[in-house]
């Protein structure tokens, strides 16, 4: 059941980039969806059947706001960009290939102790924790008992269900989130509530009717 009380985040992952699982390309200008991706962008437009959205944030990064800009044309809404929801900057790192940057001693780091770990000239993962947590919360002092939309990256995402989770920062990579996925958190409260991680599939369950029977009452909770 729903908590009305409280914002309702879609947090999505953009789509598949030609290069998405292969190189590490942060911040990098110009890499757009594949046409895979795009399908998965047009995908979002019939999950997202039946549930209000208030609003949509993303990413300035072109591979974000390729992917929700098929729901904001079916929504009529503006897509606001955010540089807080941005890449992390991988700094010296930006554009070398995943395969290459396993075998260096750093990236053990990355993956057991990320809280400890800086991108060579880039940013660090207690930065971005903080920016994309602190942008979460304008969004939700923005939209108080809403339901809001945000495309960012993978690690962005990974990062903020973790930490909603209460867990340290270095437990972030047990998160997995996958391209054009959807995670549903429950904000304002004391207490965050995780609804849903990594989903690629229908979010008919968080609709307008999802608690009401056909005749318009609602349904009675058992348990």
């Amino acid at each position: 059941m729903l908590l009305v009380a409280m914002t309702t985040l879609f947090l999505i992952r953009h789509g598949l980039t030609a290069v998405t699982g292969s190189r590490l390309y942060g911040r990098a200008p110009g890499i757009h969806l594949d046409e895979r991706g795009r399908r998965q962008a047009a995908a979002l437009v019939e999950r997202f059947e039946g549930i209000r959205l208030n609003a949509l944030y993303s990413s300035p990064l072109e591979r974000c706001v390729e992917t929700l800009e098929p729901l904001a044309v079916a929504r009529g809404l503006e897509i606001r960009t955010s540089d807080a929801l941005i890449e992390m900057d991988a700094g010296h790192w930006t554009g070398r290939t995943l395969p290459s940057l396993r075998r260096v001693k750093l990236w053990n780091t990355v993956q057991r102790d990320p809280s400890r770990f800086r991108f060579p000239a880039g940013e660090s993962f207690v930065d971005a924790e903080a920016r994309v947590l602190d942008a979460i919360e304008q969004i939700v002092a923005r939209h108080p008992k809403g339901r809001v939309a945000v495309g960012t990256h993978g690690d962005l995402v990974r990062v903020l269900v973790s930490h909603y989770t209460g867990a340290h920062l270095d437990q972030f990579q047990r998160v997995m989130a996958d391209p054009a996925s959807v995670s549903v958190v429950h904000l304002g409260d004391s207490v965050p509530r995780i609804l849903l991680v990594n989903d690629t599939g229908t979010l008919r369950r968080f609709g307008r009717d999802a608690s009401t029977t056909r005749d318009g009452r609602k349904k009675k909770l058992r348990g």
